[in-house]
């Protein structure tokens, strides 16, 4: 499938995978994909940054190949890996037959192909065309970036064992961050950046229609507009479009037409996920939400 040609076919395009994004958005992920830079989207967890990936992948259509990042991850979980086990049986096997007399050609036969374990990026750049999401780049350590800037900048990795692999036809990439330490600036150079903040109203109701489309427009109104209020207090962990959702689906799920303080206290674990939060709003604080929400709701 070819490329969105415009910034509207870009928006067209995530919104039928049931994205909606703003225009700001949309015209970054429309570069990205037009020039063939790396996507890197920084914003709070729960603001969507993932679910961009993923229906960039459903809709080009193209693989979609996940690196998660995580504390102490390395190459050989992140690119490739020698398989150690077969290279072994395969000396072993040469020695039993007796085809060990060229030593040095032994040694550049164990570095074949066939022995190399193919982790994410290594899969992203051999193959079929694919997009590569690097999640969560902020939980790794920073010299694992070093691995990256390679990959961002002329598509390919080098094994030294090897030689260089260079994608025939280069992955869309995109990298998020939570932010919760900063990314080094040699990977923001190589990449169009959009912080992804939490939708406005509007916004938000609209993906709620599509992910949720059987809960009541009142009650997703409503909930819409508790949920915007909510973010302005100083909480721990303010709740993402996720946890709006999942919030919605939850009052749907007991049959609830309409926000009530009782209904609230009782589904809090939906939408908030830290006890001091919860302690901190349920009671006076959420009743006093929920009048808000529905004046709001009803204008």
């Amino acid at each position: 499938m070819a490329l969105p040609a415009t910034v509207e076919a870009t928006q067209r395009l995530l919104a039928a995978g049931g994205y909606v994004a703003d225009r700001a958005l949309a015209t970054t992920v429309h570069l990205a994909l037009r020039m063939g830079r790396p996507l890197f989207l920084e914003g709070e967890p729960g603001t969507g940054k993932t679910e961009i990936a993923k229906v960039l992948a459903a809709q080009l259509p193209r693989r979609l190949v996940r690196l998660q990042c995580y504390d102490g991850m390395d190459l050989a979980a992140a690119a490739y890996e020698w398989n150690h086990a077969r290279q072994l049986m395969a000396i072993r096997l040469a020695e039993a037959t007796g085809e060990v007399q060229d030593r040095a050609a032994l040694e550049r036969g164990i570095y074949d192909r066939r022995f190399l374990q193919e982790r994410p990026l290594l899969q992203a750049l051999d193959g079929d065309p694919a997009v590569l999401l690097i999640d969560e780049l902020d939980r790794a350590d920073e010299p694992f970036e070093a691995f990256l800037l390679e990959i961002l900048a002329d598509f390919q990795i080098t094994i030294p064992e090897l030689g260089t692999i260079k994608a025939k036809v280069p992955p869309v990439v995109v990298i998020t961050s939570n932010r919760t330490r900063e990314v080094h600036d040699a990977i923001r150079r190589r990449c169009l950046y959009h912080w992804v903040d939490y939708p406005d109203a509007a916004r938000e109701r609209a993906i709620l229609r599509i992910r949720a489309p059987d809960v009541p427009e009142k009650l997703s109104a409503e909930v819409v507009a508790f949920v915007q209020r909510l973010r302005q207090g100083d909480y721990f962990k303010l709740p993402g479009v996720a946890e709006t959702i999942d919030w919605a689906m939850a009052l749907n799920a007991l049959d609830r037409q309409e926000l009530e303080p009782a209904a609230v206290d009782e589904t809090l674990g939906a939408l908030l996920k830290y006890q001091d939060d919860i302690a901190r709003l349920r009671g006076a604080e959420a009743a006093r939400l929920v009048a808000e929400a529905k004046q709001a709701a009803a204008a």
